[in-house]
């Protein structure tokens, strides 16, 4: 990794604590590795990119369904998808600190990152997260790996409460957790993370349509967020190295600072899900077409997608030095606030007032920011770090002639506005 990488990352993770993205998770008590807390302006960043594929994947279309599973299912759940005996990862073990690595995380995989020392033979490690439900810790059960799990398991409830026909999609956004031995990268690879993730189910003759068609819209939506095309690469996953679930996998990978490293995945799972649940269960997951009179597995193509990785992806993508600003040009869908609105002078009555009445009718239909802290080139600046579109400012001339400047953020152009066109203005623009 060379020194201009190593830069940006770091300057990435220092605006991210600075401007309220993201915090060191329990800080305060030293920290807990691989911990981190999303901030006011990161919560709002991460929200939209949820809202942003549910509009995407989910509710603008006909054939795809929402789901909000349990974190906690029956150990059964697992026994079935067969992560209980094959979630593992490939660790090695420093003989003098006994901290564990991912061998793949390792530049050089003769000697330990930390201290030195030399590394035991690799181990296989289940990173499922254990704990117990209830007072009796004969009872263990475990936090999901992935979200995946949950759509196959109320497929058959799906199908009964909404009657769809395939092929059909069932989506859902939620935490996720593995028990990783990771260097860090920030947030990268995580403990404690967010899917978003999609089941797509098909007939089996059809999945290579399907396949190729959900491969155009993961690249719509990568679009869609800003990330550019030569920071992208589309790695088709040989046989021996896909899960054991999949017959084609495509992972689609980022160049991070710290090297080409997994952003989304596409896999054709087959039958292989419903198939063992329905073996494990005893209850029919069979779907009966009703137009050949057959009943069958379905099979499935899915989508998967991190958010914490988009999120840092979309951070990467977006971060701009220009001059004597850092501008954060995150596309205007995503942007923390929209607009941000100042009084000129934070001790003048009048503006505050006016500037008030204008903050607060924008808030109704718009998350809009209110600063008055320091000079406004100040907080034109720091507005930019956060990556917010447009700045309004109530000048004297405001009082007389009913307009404002309206600030672009990545022209720094300046527009006079009638304050009744203000909103219109605005909702063109962000348009």
């Amino acid at each position: 990794m060379n020194e201009s990488k190593n830069n940006l990352m770091d300057k990435i993770v220092s605006l991210a604590k600075r401007r309220g993205f993201v915090f060191p998770g329990s800080e305060i008590y030293g920290g807990l590795a691989n911990s981190w807390d999303y901030g006011p302006v990161g919560v709002e960043l991460k929200n939209n990119i949820k809202k942003l594929w549910w509009q995407f994947f989910v509710q603008a279309r006909e054939d795809v369904v929402g789901l909000d599973s349990t974190i906690i299912m029956s150990t059964k759940v697992w026994e079935a998808s067969g992560h209980l005996q094959g979630f593992n990862d490939a660790l090695v073990e420093c003989k003098s600190c006994k901290n564990r690595f991912r061998p793949d995380d390792l530049d050089d995989k003769t000697k330990c990152l930390l201290c030195g020392g030399e590394f035991l033979p690799a181990r296989e490690f289940n990173t499922m997260f254990k704990t117990n439900l209830g007072p009796v810790e004969s009872n263990p059960v475990y936090l999901r790996p992935e979200t995946a799990q949950g759509m196959f398991v109320d497929f058959k409830n799906i199908m009964s409460s909404t009657r769809l026909k395939i092929p059909f999609g069932v989506a859902q956004i939620g935490k996720g957790f593995r028990n990783e031995i990771t260097p860090g990268n920030f947030l990268f690879r995580l403990r404690e993370f967010e899917m978003m993730e999609m089941e797509y189910f098909i007939k089996e003759e059809d999945w290579e349509k399907y396949f190729e068609y959900w491969l155009g819209e993961v690249k719509q939506w990568l679009k869609l967020i800003g990330l550019k095309d030569e920071n992208l690469y589309f790695h088709e996953i040989p046989d021996g190295e896909r899960a054991h679930y999949s017959k084609r996998t495509i992972d689609i990978e980022y160049k991070y600072p710290f090297g080409q490293k997994e952003l989304y995945g596409l896999a054709y799972r087959t039958d292989y899900d419903l198939k063992h649940h329905q073996e494990k269960s005893g209850q029919d997951l069979s779907y009966y077409d009703e137009a050949t009179k057959t009943r069958y597995i379905p099979h499935i193509i899915e989508p998967s997608f991190g958010v914490d990785r988009t999120f840092l992806a979309v951070m990467l993508e977006a971060y701009r030095e220009e001059k004597d600003r850092i501008n954060l040009k995150l596309p205007v869908e995503l942007a923390p606030y929209k607009v941000a609105v100042f009084p000129l002078l934070a001790n003048k009555p009048q503006l505050v007032e006016k500037a008030r009445s204008i903050y607060d009718n924008l808030r109704q239909d718009l998350l809009v920011a209110w600063d008055d802290r320091g000079n406004i080139g100040k907080r034109y600046f720091s507005q930019d770090e956060i990556g917010t579109p447009f700045c309004v400012t109530v000048d004297f001339d405001s009082l007389e002639k009913d307009d404002v400047t309206v600030r672009d953020r990545d022209t720094m152009k300046q527009t006079r506005v009638k304050i009744d066109e203000l909103a219109e203005f605005l909702k063109e623009k962000l348009e």
